[in-house]
């Protein structure tokens, strides 16, 4: 498993996201994050360890007190990724509207749509309509 994976999986459930949200905020004790959740200290103490194996909090020692603290750079990896399919998938949907919007204005004026290029190739790609097209019967 990459530390993505990794990082996604330790993300996955809706207890951990809130520590790391607590976190955020500041560092805290195991006692100040287990408060907000109905469940025991050693259950808390497995969701820490598998945020901690997974790069996204740290634990310190302070006297008697192991605070735990967020590790920015654990969430950077993922936030890129997020970024990354955000934007593919916004360039995806405009080039979506514009065929969209060419397919619109063919019906309303009868003229011929812009045959779609597919982007970095320069090579023009033929209309997909579906079905299989054929020659004419003669």
């Amino acid at each position: 498993m990459n530390q993505l994976d990794i990082t996604f999986t330790a993300l996955a459930d809706p207890t951990r996201r809130a520590i790391v949200a607590r976190l955020a905020t500041g560092d805290a004790t195991v006692n100040e994050l287990a408060a907000p959740f109905d469940m025991t200290l050693p259950a808390i103490s497995k969701h820490l360890k598998v945020l901690e194996r997974s790069g996204l909090i740290s634990r310190t020692r302070r006297a008697q007190f192991r605070p735990c603290h967020l590790e920015r750079h654990g969430l950077d990896a993922a936030a890129e990724w997020i970024e990354e399919a955000r934007r593919v998938w916004q360039e995806r949907f405009d080039q979506l509207e514009q065929h969209l919007s060419d397919i619109q204005r063919t019906a309303q004026d009868g003229s011929r749509p812009a045959t779609p290029r597919r982007e970095g190739s320069g090579a023009s790609v033929p209309a997909r309509t579906g079905h299989a097209s054929r020659e004419p019967d003669e």
